[in-house]
């Protein structure tokens, strides 16, 4: 099958550190396979986007979400401990991408049922390193569920 026949990945990125949000989105342009990038800012808007309300009622459903611990209105492990428990939405894939490096933090995420966790390094070329990793790990290799 060509890459142009396969249809793009949808990715919801929650984020609210505009330039992590600016180095993910330019790390995911040069992606070996064709994605869209969404972006929220906080836990709430999250939420609102996975159950398409308000003025996200015609959001996409994510393939994968990328998620950030530290956001304001709702934290991540807020964010993730609810996507977990809804029957609609707990298949999808997380990615944990914050800059906590806490133990307890890395528990809870996977208690949480987070499908991996990663800790975002503060240089630039690194962070998109890690980014490409992700890509080429989660949306190459790994095959993920109907949705």
């Amino acid at each position: 099958m060509k890459t142009a026949d396969i249809r793009p990945i949808e990715i919801l990125l929650v984020e609210d550190s505009p330039s992590d949000a600016e180095f993910t989105a330019e790390a995911l342009k040069e992606a070996k396979v064709r994605n869209h990038l969404s972006l929220v800012e906080d836990g709430v808007q999250a939420m609102e986007f996975l159950r398409r309300q308000g003025q996200y009622a015609k959001a996409p459903r994510p393939d994968l979400i990328m998620l950030d611990l530290n956001l304001p209105r709702k934290d991540g492990r807020e964010v993730l401990a609810e996507l977990k428990a809804d029957d609609q939405l707990k298949m999808i894939p997380v990615v944990v991408l914050t800059t906590s490096r806490a133990e307890e933090d890395v528990l809870r995420a996977y208690q949480l049922h987070a499908n991996c966790y990663i800790t975002k390094p503060v240089d630039f070329k690194q962070f998109l390193e890690v980014v490409r990793c992700i890509e080429s790990f989660w949306l190459y290799v790994v095959t993920l569920p109907p949705r």
